[in-house]
């Protein structure tokens, strides 16, 4: 029988400033949700840039199939193409009716109200809104719940908040359906410094959503709320060992905002994971939420990297930080020493430009990672606050986290020059780390090198490799 309706969730075309397959995922949960929700319709999923279609790729797409509802999916520069993809869906499948959802919609909805979409995910999970949106399309009776929706020249707000699942609800994405070949290659370079560890193929497990750390400047707690919540350990390893069965991973990477959060479920993951055959694992946590013995434990378990949010070392920057991220040399200190007795690598994010400090306080925060056999990984601020209605496309753009968005900040040009030399110089401090994680795939499944064996990290012009 043909299908009920046509579904297309999509993140389209554009160059993209950043990668991490965690915000990726998002694709393939909202996919999977909408065909619970939604048994007989057929439900595609496409990552455009990933994917490297051309506009003509998308246009076959479109034609062919003719789509009754499109979910489009944004994050903080996931606006170049949008533009130009609503015009291609409105000529190529003109019955299709349009949703955005994501990071940056989620935000700053009514800016998203200018591109001629037909709805926009307000509030809630972006799975629930998007099938909110799409039974709306589809004539369910009833206004969506966290979705703003247009009606003619006018916009309709959502009719109540938007729903934050339960853990038990969501749909964890199947690894046949992702591209991780794609992945692969853009984690090649770690001179990029994205999160993914070259040379090895990575399962991404969204294990937990919400925080209540409160970082002024972070999304998660607005969009996904104060209260996290986070799988049950047996799910969790679970979908680890079944996808490790279905194909050829070689680690995890966790995707919580804050892994560490919860140390009882932490050392209960541990324990669990360890009685089976090791898998090499990675996350992201705060220092406070991490002490000598947790660390000894999750590196006895296989966590190869640990990623916090160092942000600064200059005490001027703690009036923009939560209390819990008020750190001072020592205690970089004391974590670099659990970390590498432990063996496991320790990886820094590091704000530049955040509010109270200068070039020269994150130029002495990288340095003390170095200093201390840590990875670092600057980004630039990003006034989430200053984010409003009345963007266009270009502005919007701007908050991507690499470009200091016009009038937040007080750098004189030769400051912005130098600000800009940190984050986007050469990169000596690249990771090894993948040689402590076993390969799995034969060697024509690989990126490497043409005999299989690891290439050397690459490195941007002018650097040294590490030593």
């Amino acid at each position: 029988m043909p299908p009920t309706a046509r579904v297309l969730v999509i993140w389209p075309p554009q160059v993209l400033s950043y990668f991490n397959a965690g915000h990726h995922l998002a694709l393939y949960q909202v996919a999977g949700h909408l065909r619970r929700q939604l048994p007989d319709a057929e439900v595609r999923v496409i990552d455009a840039p990933v994917e490297r279609l051309t506009w003509k790729d998308l246009a076959d797409e479109l034609y062919q199939r003719q789509y009754d509802a499109i979910a489009v999916m944004n994050d903080f520069d996931g606006v170049d193409g949008l533009h130009r993809f609503l015009r291609y869906a409105g000529q190529l499948s003109p019955a299709a009716r349009t949703v955005a959802f994501g990071r940056l919609s989620g935000l700053v909805p009514g800016a998203f109200r200018n591109f001629g979409l037909d709805a926009v995910v307000e509030s809630g999970d972006f799975e629930a809104g998007v099938a909110e949106a799409v039974q709306h399309f589809l004539g369910a009776a009833g206004a969506p719940a966290g979705v703003s929706v247009r009606d003619g020249e006018q916009w309709r707000p959502p009719a109540a908040p938007g729903r934050l699942l339960p853990p038990q609800d969501w749909v964890l994405p199947a690894p046949q359906e992702i591209p991780y070949e794609r992945y692969d290659e853009m984690y090649r370079n770690d001179a990029n410094k994205f999160c993914g560890v070259p040379h090895r193929r990575e399962l991404v497990v969204p294990a937990a959503r919400g925080c209540p750390v409160g970082c002024a400047y972070c999304e998660v707690p607005e969009l996904f709320g104060k209260r996290e919540r986070r799988l049950s350990v047996e799910r969790t390893v679970a979908y680890i060992r079944e996808s490790f069965r279905a194909a050829p991973f070689e680690y995890v990477a966790f995707y919580a905002p804050t892994f560490t959060l919860d140390r009882p479920w932490v050392l209960r993951f541990c324990e669990q994971l360890a009685q089976g055959p090791r898998i090499p694992w990675k996350c992201a946590t705060t220092m406070h939420h991490l002490d000598e013995a947790l660390v000894r434990r999750m590196g006895e378990a296989g966590c190869v990297r640990i990623s916090v949010g160092l942000e600064t070392l200059d005490s001027g920057g703690h009036p923009a930080l939560p209390r819990a991220k008020h750190k001072a040399e020592q205690d970089v200190e004391e974590l670099a020493r659990w970390c590498a007795a432990a063996g496991v690598e320790l990886n820094c994010f590091v704000i530049v430009g955040l509010p109270g400090t200068g070039i020269d306080g994150a130029r002495r925060t990288i340095a003390k990672v170095h200093e201390l056999g840590g990875r670092a990984r600057p980004t630039v601020y990003c006034p989430v606050e200053r984010l409003h209605p009345g963007l266009d496309d270009r502005e919007l753009a701007e908050f991507n986290r690499q470009l200091f968005v016009g009038g937040s900040h007080a750098l004189t040009p030769e400051e912005l020059c130098e600000a800009y030399a940190l984050v986007f110089g050469a990169a000596t401090d690249q990771t090894t780390v993948f040689t402590r994680i076993p390969q799995r795939r034969p060697p024509s499944d690989r990126v490497d090198g043409a005999d299989g064996a690891a290439a050397e990290p690459l490195t941007a012009a002018g650097a040294e490799p590490p030593r």
